[in-house]
């Protein structure tokens, strides 16, 4: 797919594409089972959150809101536009303005345990219960601060 990506930065209060976040999310939600947070929860997060954001023709196609540590709270991408990189460019801007990445994934989100194995990321620990409805997640972590930057643009290039 050679479509023009443009990339946003919605900074932390802002609610830019807070609703068109929501929507996507929901749609994984409910293609995929995952991504089951509350509406308050969500927004709340997403609005004190940095999100970095990639939209074709004004619409989202994929974000990822992250705390001031470098824990990336929410990261999604249409369906429709996997596999085209956006997740790794995600990720890539996280690890601009961190020296480590972490994050939450559900232990049966096969595709979302693939994609951070890929970029490198390490099972750090298993939770059980993490999730509101009952589901474990394993807590996984990018970096020591040397060279995750370079990591991530070295996966992009590929």
């Amino acid at each position: 797919m050679s479509v023009n990506i443009d990339s946003r930065v919605v900074v932390p209060g802002s609610d830019d594409y807070v609703d068109a976040a929501w929507q996507l999310k929901e749609r994984i939600s409910s293609q995929e089972g995952v991504l089951k947070q509350r509406h308050e929860f969500f927004t709340d997060a997403y609005r004190r959150s940095k999100v970095h954001c990639y939209v074709v023709n004004d619409d989202l196609v994929g974000f990822a809101a992250v705390r001031r540590d470098g824990y990336i709270l929410f990261l999604a991408v249409a369906p429709e536009y996997r596999g085209e990189g956006i997740g790794k460019r995600l990720v890539a801007r996280v690890a601009d303005d961190h020296d480590s990445i972490t994050c939450h994934a559900r232990t049966s989100n096969e595709n979302a345990l693939q994609f951070y194995e890929h970029l490198g990321f390490e099972i750090k620990r298993r939770i059980d219960d993490y999730y509101e409805d009952g589901g474990d997640a394993y807590y996984l972590k990018l970096g020591s601060g040397v060279g995750i930057a370079d990591r991530i643009s070295d996966l992009i290039r590929r």
